[in-house]
């Protein structure tokens, strides 16, 4: 986790208008960030930061005041331990995320197509491993009873650290690219 300062999603046009070199930065997979994003941000997925922020063909400049925003928080407070590592001194963390710059009614852009969060694509292959392993525990071999026991104790892994392996897993997926 990091230790940037958050800031409101009311606060952050304002903040983008009276900073020369602001950005809005999206860490979301590229199939959230193409579902709808906050107008104006630019997408740099999560996985992707070490190649692409501090790297790559055009890194993003070090004097740079970053407003990093995901789905709900708790990407874009990784991102910003990465930055903050890196040496970048202005950071804030969008509070709530693009759900809470939705609900706040600020400007969006909506893609053609519909994508499932991250988030939701955990609880639907965590439900369907859970499922898939009691099923099969009940009526071809005990065993498979651990399965479950596996999702759940990975769940509660990732409810106490904030970090969810499936999730990770899941957003370098083919689509999610």
């Amino acid at each position: 986790m990091s230790q940037a300062p958050t800031i409101s999603p009311a606060n952050v046009p304002a903040l983008l208008e009276s900073t020369p070199n602001a950005i809005l930065l999206d860490v979301r997979t590229p199939a959230e960030f193409g579902g709808i994003h906050a107008s104006g941000a630019r997408n740099i997925p999560l996985d992707s930061i070490q190649t692409t922020a501090f790297a790559g063909s055009s890194p993003l400049p070090k004097d740079a005041t970053l407003c990093i925003l995901c789905e709900k928080g708790g990407r874009a407070m990784v991102a910003a331990g990465h930055f903050l590592a890196a040496g970048y001194p202005s950071i804030h963390v969008v509070e709530g995320g693009t759900q809470a710059w939705v609900a706040a009614g600020l400007p969006v852009v909506k893609g053609k197509k519909n994508s499932i969060s991250i988030e939701r694509q955990v609880r639907i292959g965590a439900g369907s491993l859970v499922l898939i392993g009691v099923i099969l525990g009940v009526f071809v071999n005990p065993v498979f009873l651990a399965l479950p026991a596996f999702v759940g104790a990975g769940l509660i892994f990732a409810g106490i650290t904030d970090w969810c392996g499936m999730g990770l897993f899941l957003a370098r997926a083919p689509w999610n690219r």
